[in-house]
């Protein structure tokens, strides 16, 4: 798999094919504001900044300030390769329809926003001004949080 671009690539080696070695690094970085069309991260240990363009961010509008995301980087040339968010985010929803009363029982989702922007699906029976648990990699509701 190719980082940068994130294609898979088919290749075959013969015996003896020498491969260059590239040491990756994983690092926590704090999300801090989103700065034009990239996002601000910085290292909670040495303070040092660094912009992750906004192509690099899977999921942008589940990004919170203060969030703690892990970054792949090069260590040789210090360049950012992957930006990966944390599995679940908690989050309140600013806006979704009323639920009606007595329908718990069904599987049926209606749309709700959340406080980052993000649009998901959840149950008919959460309302306005709920925490709830999403889950970031399918952007899927998990649970309400007391």
């Amino acid at each position: 798999r190719q980082i940068e671009s994130g294609k898979v690539l088919d290749f075959t080696f013969s015996a003896g094919h020498k491969i260059e070695v590239v040491r990756i690094e994983n690092r926590e970085y704090q999300y801090l504001y989103q700065e034009g069309d990239s996002f601000v991260f910085m290292n909670n240990e040495t303070f040092e900044q660094v912009n992750i363009p906004a192509a690099m961010v899977e999921k942008p509008l589940f990004l919170q300030e203060g969030m703690i995301c892990n970054i792949l980087f090069h260590a040789e040339e210090e360049m950012p390769l992957v930006l990966e968010l944390p599995m679940h985010i908690i989050s309140e929803i600013t806006y979704t329809e009323p639920g009606v009363k007595g329908d718990t029982a069904t599987n049926s989702m209606k749309p709700a926003t959340i406080a980052t922007g993000a649009e998901i699906r959840v149950p008919l029976f959460i309302d306005n001004g709920e925490v709830i648990k999403i889950d970031t990699r399918t952007g899927v509701y998990v649970e309400r949080v007391k």
